[in-house]
């Protein structure tokens, strides 16, 4: 189990960095990454938002589609995301679609997560695929770096 809580920090620290580009180039501060079976990285990127002006930007959904490019595949079997804010209900819906195994969040979102807040949308009778969830990963590292930008931007 230390193990399983290591490589998952691991990979939280790669979406906390992407996070922290994110927050650099103006974007929300939430940084993702999917990997394979065997933990290789296939996709790690941070909200796109502005910079693409694209409303589906976001941190997961970039990088399902990259990790979608790279296995030349739309379903990510036996993979994982780890994102540092749970998952809205555009990205949730994109993780079952996908078929992503699991899914390892830091920052709780009560106002528009849609996986152990609001919608809970993996309990629906319109969410096909169930993949796993758990939150609080470097919850509190998450959490500040999103409290100090939207801090930042209200001054």
């Amino acid at each position: 189990m230390n193990d399983v809580i290591k490589i998952t920090n691991q990979f939280m620290e790669i979406a906390l960095k992407e996070a922290r580009l994110a927050r650099d180039r103006d974007e929300v501060p939430v940084g993702a990454v999917i990997v394979d079976k065997n933990n290789n990285i296939l996709a790690s990127n941070g909200n796109r938002i502005i910079e693409l002006s694209d409303p589906t930007a976001h941190a997961e959904i970039l990088c399902i589609r990259e990790a979608s490019k790279k296995i030349k595949n739309e379903r990510l079997i036996n993979c994982k995301i780890f994102s540092t804010l749970e998952p809205c209900l555009m990205c949730a819906s994109a993780i079952s679609l996908a078929r992503i195994e699991k899914v390892f969040f830091g920052a709780y979102d009560y106002k528009n997560g849609a996986i152990d807040s609001g919608i809970k949308f993996f309990d629906t009778v319109y969410c096909n695929h169930r993949p796993e969830f758990f939150g609080g990963f470097k919850e509190k590292d998450s959490e500040t770096l999103l409290k100090k930008y939207f801090k930042m931007k209200r001054v």
